[in-house]
């Protein structure tokens, strides 16, 4: 069976911003992180949710010129990870990146709005 994908674009917009997408359901489930992913534990990073991407756009480098999300976007990450728990307001990952390696959570803010998520990596 194949493994699903991730990849975080490094995304040169009005504001420099992270985009972590992960293949579920056939899409690239996103989050855009208005800082450098975490590499190590104890560094806890804000994800909001956006729109869903095509499965296409995991290979996406290079300039939007128009719209939302204008600028310059290129790959800073990109690998396979393993589903290890994903519930409605929690979904933890083993990331196989260059960057992003081991176990991630992605929590749900229950109480800061529908799209606020708290991404960071897991102690080991």
């Amino acid at each position: 069976m194949k493994k699903p994908i991730f990849v975080v674009h490094e995304h040169h917009a009005t504001h420099l911003h992270w985009d972590l997408r992960l293949e579920m359901g056939g899409v690239l489930k996103s989050w855009a992180v208005p800082k450098e992913p975490p590499l190590k534990p104890d560094i806890k990073r804000l994800a909001i949710q956006v729109d869903d991407h095509d499965l296409s756009y995991a290979d996406f480098e290079g300039e939007i010129t128009e719209g939302y999300g204008k600028g310059t976007v290129k790959i800073w990450d990109k690998g396979t990870y393993n589903l290890v728990d994903k519930k409605e307001s929690k979904i933890i990952v083993d990331f196989k990146g260059k960057k992003l390696k081991g176990e991630y959570v992605i929590l749900k803010f229950k109480k800061a709005g529908e799209k606020n998520w708290l991404f960071f990596r897991k102690k080991e």
